[in-house]
């Protein structure tokens, strides 16, 4: 099954030094049985280069798959001119490391702080985006964005950026039920999106209330990325995250067995 769960789940771990980037791999493979991981950018100490072949030979040597390098502190909207290019040069820096790590997607943030972009930001959002694409889809992988904080949250704002940028470099990962709107909307956004996704993020409360309905909306839309775990809590985690991993296997395999009828 294409299930990885996201190294943020462990930042109550990673922030007690209990867990570094190589025990995540450990854990991925041999506690959980997963074939593929999904990186968050906090879990790397270093962009070195040295660092980062490292951390690829361990993914390999482990016969694992990243599936998504979830980078944080490069969105491309901050209305700081200094920030905004700041953030530039890390996501520049981070889609380099991507190939080296190779990642199969990686999440760059759209950024801004209000409930919209003005018709300027997303000309800059739109046109990073392109670049960030085509230089994605020459190194083998796709870029996207996630629907998890600021205007992206909004379905008809992300839906914008989306057709805007118009590239097979570009993608959506998808918090699934992460959007801003009335439950109606929320839902609706879930299933509209389903054919953009390129990778997911399945919180705890998803888990527990909604993820037959949610996985479906993907599995009738032919997805073919990956179903990652997000755990929050920063407590328990290695329970806590075995819970959701089951309950998405478990959702999963029926979606499969009613497939196979």
């Amino acid at each position: 099954m294409n299930i990885s769960v996201l190294s943020y789940s462990f930042r109550g771990l990673f922030s007690q030094s209990k867990m570094d980037v190589f025990g995540y791999l450990e854990t991925c493979k041999y506690r959980y049985n997963l074939d593929a991981v999904d990186i968050w950018s906090g879990f790397l100490t270093s962009l070195d280069e040295d660092y980062l072949k490292k951390v690829r030979s361990a993914i390999d040597e482990r016969n694992l798959f990243l599936a998504d390098l979830c980078v944080d502190g490069a969105h491309i909207w901050e209305d700081d001119a200094d920030i905004r290019e700041r953030n530039y040069q890390n996501a520049i820096l981070h889609l380099k490391s991507a190939e080296i790590l190779g990642a199969k997607f990686v999440r760059i943030d759209a950024g801004g702080r209000d409930q919209s972009w003005s018709e300027e930001q997303l000309d800059i959002i739109v046109q990073r985006y392109r670049e960030y694409a085509q230089q994605a889809q020459n190194r083998g992988f796709k870029v996207g964005i996630e629907n998890h904080w600021g205007p992206e949250t909004k379905w008809e704002n992300l839906k914008k950026v989306y057709e805007a940028v118009d590239h097979p470099g570009f993608g959506v990962s998808c918090h699934i039920g992460g959007w801003h709107g009335t439950p109606d909307e929320i839902a609706e956004a879930d299933k509209n999106v389903a054919p953009w996704v390129s990778h997911t993020h399945i919180d705890w409360n998803i888990c527990q209330n909604q993820l037959t309905e949610k996985l479906t909306n993907l599995w009738d839309a032919d997805y073919q990325g990956y179903y990652s775990i997000e755990h929050h809590s920063a407590v328990n985690e290695y329970a806590e995250v075995a819970i959701q991993l089951a309950q998405v296997r478990d959702v999963l395999s029926r979606l499969r067995i009613g497939a196979s009828d």
